[in-house]
């Protein structure tokens, strides 16, 4: 009897344990591709160009956060910041899709260092939550309570007592 009972959890654990990996294969984003090259144009807190080993020129919509606008207040802060993490140096970018405007929207790592994860947690861009399904899930969440602790340390735009978010400055 001892055995039978151990067989039957035995089943229902990996009854379980395939269920969730199935569930986690069909919510989370598609099987990453990767890109490196070198970033040789930032056109925003949140947009950059690489130029690829062939001499293409791929730009790159950072996934998962949104950067204040050029003209909006810390846009200028936030671009040059980008620039200073990444610009000049050899990346991977690691994206699953393109945006409307064919950007590819992807995580860009320079020496395993996460630079959309770094420019929220400098407090120079937002978690984009709107577009949480574009990414990991432990990427949204390490993203959101990078947002949290920036926004209670006052860092960057957080400084500002009622920031503006650019989805908000761009319906404008």
């Amino acid at each position: 009897m001892k055995n039978n009972y151990f067989e039957v959890r035995r089943f229902s654990f990996l009854s379980f344990l395939g269920i969730v990996l199935f569930l986690g294969l069909c919510f989370s984003p598609a099987q990453a591709e990767t890109l490196t090259g070198q970033v040789v144009k930032i056109a925003d807190g949140d947009t950059l160009t690489v130029l690829d080993a062939s001499k293409q020129q791929h730009r790159i919509r950072l996934t998962g956060i949104d950067a204040p606008e050029r003209k909006q207040a810390f846009g200028t802060v936030s671009r040059q910041h980008l620039a200073g993490l990444v610009f000049g140096r050899t990346v991977m970018v690691e994206w699953h899709k393109r945006d409307r405007y064919q950007r590819i929207l992807g995580k860009v790592l320079m020496d395993g260092q996460d630079a959309n994860l770094e420019q929220i947690r400098a407090g120079l861009a937002w978690h984009y939550k709107q577009y949480g399904k574009d990414q990991q899930p432990v990427d949204r969440v390490v993203y959101a309570e990078a947002e949290d602790a920036a926004r209670l340390e006052g860092v960057g735009l957080w400084r500002d007592p009622a920031p503006i978010p650019p989805w908000n400055f761009r319906r404008k």
